[in-house]
């Protein structure tokens, strides 16, 4: 519709007044004025110098005269005003009928292939919520990339050694007496998690010890027994030697265990892994590299650095001086070997959060001082954190929010609210859809949030069934479906039907879509996606109540309505799974 609307008007002006415009600027009517759609004549009137309503009277009397699809105009200030007829809306909704996944494009050998980091997880520690955000972020953008034609690789890296892996190392060693997940009956994540706190709580004890005995804090901190043991762990970690390196195994694999039954409560999975235990001794050898080329140098105690003080940053440690590795070290492999697997790449996107920006700055500035051509298509999707009504997540102090223990709350939420509410009725197997509802619930609240945007996740707030919440988007679908099923839809499009402007709104909202996915994977928005959703859902429950879909007497207006709340339904269905959102059938 734009382009048949620009088109005439470019060709108008050039014939009028010899002026050569490149395009128009368009939005929607504001509901208080009619019209559809709107074009903002103040660029026009800075090369034509006319008033705006007269302007707008000749440019709208042309289009009139030009275009069938326009059935009106009208003019207020800079503004005109175009009404699209019925026939226009009624052709759009004939063209996309049918269509698989309209608005989504379709992948093949030529098409770009993406590569998208997410979860990235820690073996010291189970899932968190902030590792929810990251995971559905991370999944989400994948989907809506692949939604825009890209061919894109699911993958994370592992952060599987160092001196915070040592930590819950050394203090299994020390406590644990042998005990395992599967005698203490619990997840292996969480079973290491609960060592890395007591780690914590050890060391601290320490600590204030050797402070009450007349050392420094910094020297305390520095020298306390229990982190010295974790620092002789490390040293021996990477000396190969036997007896850690089993142990490290044994507890890292209790972790996996655990971080893939909470993947597949989320709904993600992945294409790859990569571990920083295989790409840190790459790091090392890209650091001598850059070393022996003069990019990096030397201090007297041996540590290597980076000095990126010209390009406004500042000086980065690459290497500690006793040779082990940082977490740029394993970055650096990391990118290397990844753009080795995989020559192809056309990108790739780092999901990791606002604290780390920096820390990407410097990476992707040391790869590019490397000569590595392919720095340049690196993106950092970085977002905000989440935070709760009582203040910030502290891992170490075990005040992190469990993502376990956070998904079964928010399912059983789910079948509270959705009790009391009314909206499970002959449900066959109703914990799927409670958990249907619930994560439906958490993704939503997470995902509508700009991504630059820290969260204040409250769960309460995620259960609205009349607000904008994933259970609100749900219901519309179950909805749609009880609307439709066990009907036989045979509809032959009738142009000289009068649509209501309730269902002219609909079917703008619908027009839009393909758009709100592209700027979607432009931006790296998943909100995009899911504001899209709330506007639409909210026009048809406006259609639905107001207007009668099945009781229409007229054949074809019936069937109209009933195509029209099919596609509706498709294209809420298609942009759940942009979001990672089921859409039960029953509610």
């Amino acid at each position: 519709m734009e382009k048949e609307i620009t088109k005439i008007v470019k060709l108008f002006l050039k014939t009028k007044f010899k002026i050569l415009i490149e395009s128009l600027e368009f939005q929607s009517t504001r509901k208080d004025f009619e019209g559809d759609i709107t074009v903002v004549l103040f660029p026009l009137l800075k090369i034509i110098k006319m008033n705006p309503i007269k302007l707008g009277e000749i440019i709208g009397a042309e289009l009139k005269s030009k275009l069938d699809i326009v059935d009106n105009y009208n003019i207020i200030n800079g503004f005109l005003n175009l009404t699209i007829s019925s026939s226009f809306y009624i052709s759009f909704l004939n063209k996309i009928n049918g269509i698989n996944k309209f608005g989504h494009k379709k992948s093949d050998d030529k098409s770009d292939l993406i590569m998208v980091e997410y979860s990235s997880p820690n073996t010291n520690k189970p899932l968190h919520l902030g590792h929810i955000r990251n995971n559905l972020l991370g999944y989400s953008i994948s989907q809506i990339l692949a939604a825009n034609g890209n061919r894109v690789l699911k993958t994370q890296i592992i952060n599987d050694r160092g001196i915070h892996i040592c930590k819950s190392m050394i203090a299994w060693k020390l406590f644990g007496e042998n005990k395992t997940p599967n005698s203490e009956k619990i997840k292996g994540d969480q079973f290491v998690g609960q060592y890395y706190v007591l780690y914590n709580k050890e060391y601290n004890l320490q600590v204030q010890k050797m402070i009450r005995n007349g050392k420094t804090e910094e020297f305390a901190r520095a020298n306390a027994p229990i982190f010295i043991q974790a620092k002789d762990l490390l040293k021996k970690w990477e000396a190969n030697d036997t007896e850690t390196i089993s142990l490290w195994s044994k507890m890292n694999n209790w972790v996996y265990k655990g971080f893939e039954a909470t993947y597949k409560k989320l709904g993600i999975d992945f294409n790859s892994y990569y571990y920083e235990s295989e790409t840190y001794l790459l790091g090392k050898r890209i650091i001598q590299e850059g070393l022996s080329k003069g990019i990096f140098y030397s201090k007297k105690d041996g540590s290597v650095w980076v000095d990126l003080t010209s390009e406004g940053l500042d000086e980065k440690l690459l290497l500690r001086a006793d040779g082990t590795s940082v977490y740029i070290t394993q970055d650096l492999g990391t990118a290397y070997q990844r753009y080795q697997d995989q020559s192809k790449i056309s990108g790739m996107v780092y999901t990791v959060g606002n604290e780390q920006d920096y820390h990407f700055k410097v990476l992707f500035l040391i790869l590019k001082k490397l000569g590595y051509n392919w720095s340049k298509r690196l993106f950092h999707l970085s977002y905000g954190m989440v935070d709760l009504p009582s203040g910030k997540m502290k891992s170490r102090e075990g005040t992190v929010v469990d993502a376990d223990d956070l998904i079964e709350s928010m399912c059983r939420s789910a079948q509270i609210i959705s009790e009391e509410n009314g909206k499970v009725s002959n449900i066959i197997d109703s914990q799927k859809l409670f958990n249907q509802i619930g994560l439906g619930a958490l993704k939503y609240f997470i995902l509508k949030v700009d991504p630059k945007k820290r969260i204040l996740f409250n769960p309460k707030d995620s259960f609205d069934f009349n607000g904008n919440t994933g259970p609100f988007i749900q219901y519309a679908y179950a909805r749609i479906q009880s609307i439709l099923r066990n009907k036989n839809i045979d509809w032959s499009p009738d142009y000289s039907i009068n649509i209501d402007l309730k269902e002219k709104e609909i079917l703008k909202q619908l027009i839009i879509y393909p758009e709100v996915i592209k700027q979607a994977g432009k931006t790296f928005s998943p909100a995009l996606i899911a504001n899209f959703l709330y506007d639409l859902v909210k026009v048809f429950n406006s259609f639905y109540q107001n207007i009668s879909i099945l009781g229409e007497r007229d054949i074809n207006l019936k069937n109209f309505r009933l195509v029209l709340t099919k596609n509706v339904g498709d294209t809420i269905f298609n942009s759940c799974s942009l979001l990672g959102i089921e859409t039960p059938e029953r509610m």
